[in-house]
């Protein structure tokens, strides 16, 4: 074997093994990422995990409030059209983009459309429930009772029509 040829599988032992490292270094980033912390609520766009919070990340947002009209009690907390744009892009959220979250603890699900969620008279929200789980209310007719209230929030996921 002559000298030039050791030096080449050299270089190429090299390359394989930098190859290797930086191949199993974005693995591991891309499954760090896609980690999140126990109780958070994860967002899906289109099946894809773009981000997930807990409730005590919303402190950050202006809570808002209302009666509601079933037993006239206060509910107050944050707007889900605050939240979202935290975690999606605003181009992905276009006036029919379908919004579902949902409990798989209580299987329920509350499925609203972008517009729906964007005008502030429906106020779409989540609250803070008594066991502090997030809940999903509103004023629209389909979330204005407690038994159509998602209670136990555990999954958001946003899709296109």
């Amino acid at each position: 074997m002559t000298q030039r040829t050791r030096i080449l599988i050299a270089c190429a032992v090299l390359v394989v093994l930098v190859g290797a490292i930086l191949g199993f270094d974005l693995v591991r980033r891309r499954s760090q990422a896609a980690t999140l912390a126990p109780g958070s609520v994860p967002i899906y766009v289109d099946g894809r995990l773009a981000g997930g919070f807990s409730p005590a990340d919303l402190g950050r947002l202006e809570k808002v409030s209302f009666v509601d009209a079933e037993e006239g009690k206060t509910q107050e907390g944050w707007m889900l059209r605050d939240v979202l744009p935290l975690y999606v892009k605003r181009s992905v959220l276009k006036p029919d983009t379908r919004i579902v979250v949902s409990s798989s603890s209580r299987d329920k699900r509350g499925e609203l459309t972008w517009a729906e969620v964007d005008d502030s008279a429906n106020m779409v929200m989540f609250a803070l429930s008594g066991r502090g789980t997030l809940k999903l209310i509103s004023r629209l007719e389909k979330l204005d009772t407690r038994d159509e209230w998602v209670q136990d929030v555990d999954r958001i996921e946003v899709s296109q029509p």
